[in-house]
């Protein structure tokens, strides 16, 4: 049965990476570094590219600290992110052409558990520092896995895993984009899993589909 789920999971990503031409990509590494019971330092890295790797959309390094106001849940955070963007289809691109953000961020994540289904709601708040602008933003998450091969997400576990998120502006139009992702997933251990994935960005008038690779560490 785990050879299958392997198999399954080969076949999702090769058809994904064969149709690059279609697909951006993002290239994740999420890591939490535990500090005694209940803080923690948590970062993020990721890459984002138009097509599937060369065409750059986003390098995005972002970082802060939380504090678990019950055991292992409910967790505040106040963080900040530093986002180097692109413009598409300019693949060898000059300085002139990238332009960085800077995102101040709080958030609050809560999570459930009924079963072999794991909910996660993250409620987060930006202030967005660009070139010629500041602007605010609320987005909220919400996250579903589930074991498929045990019963709970122990060692060696497969799961299934999706999320919805929507963006919603503090000026302007209120609707900013909305991102809906299915996936599979492989337990390592119990510090350390791996996403593959496909997303669906929505904006106003475009829509952008997203093959994702994600690999989560704890410490």
């Amino acid at each position: 049965m785990n050879k299958i789920y392997l198999l399954l999971i080969s076949f999702f990503f090769v058809a994904l990476i064969r149709s690059q031409s279609d697909f951006g990509a993002w290239y994740m590494s999420f890591n939490t570094v535990n500090l005694g019971e209940n803080w923690q330092i948590q970062n993020d890295i990721q890459y984002r590219s138009y097509n599937a790797v060369t065409d750059m959309e986003q390098l995005m390094l972002r970082g802060g600290i939380g504090y678990n106001l019950s055991e292992k849940n409910n967790n505040l955070l106040l963080g900040y992110a530093f986002i180097r963007s692109g413009v598409l289809g300019l693949e060898d691109q000059d300085l002139e052409n990238h332009f960085n953000e800077h995102r101040i961020y709080q958030q609050f994540i809560t999570k459930q558990r009924f079963g072999r289904f794991y909910f996660s709601h993250r409620y987060r708040l930006e202030e967005r520092f660009l070139k010629d602008n500041f602007k605010v933003r609320f987005r909220y998450f919400l996250n579903l896995r589930v074991a498929i091969n045990n019963k709970s997400l122990v060692k060696n576990t497969f799961y299934f895993s999706t999320y919805n998120e929507i963006f919603i502006n503090g000026q302007g139009l209120l609707f900013d984009r909305n991102r809906l992702y299915g996936a599979f997933g492989f337990q390592i251990s119990d510090s350390f899993r791996v996403d593959v994935g496909a997303m669906a960005q929505i904006y106003q008038q475009i829509y952008r589909p997203q093959f994702q690779l994600g690999i989560f560490k704890s410490f």
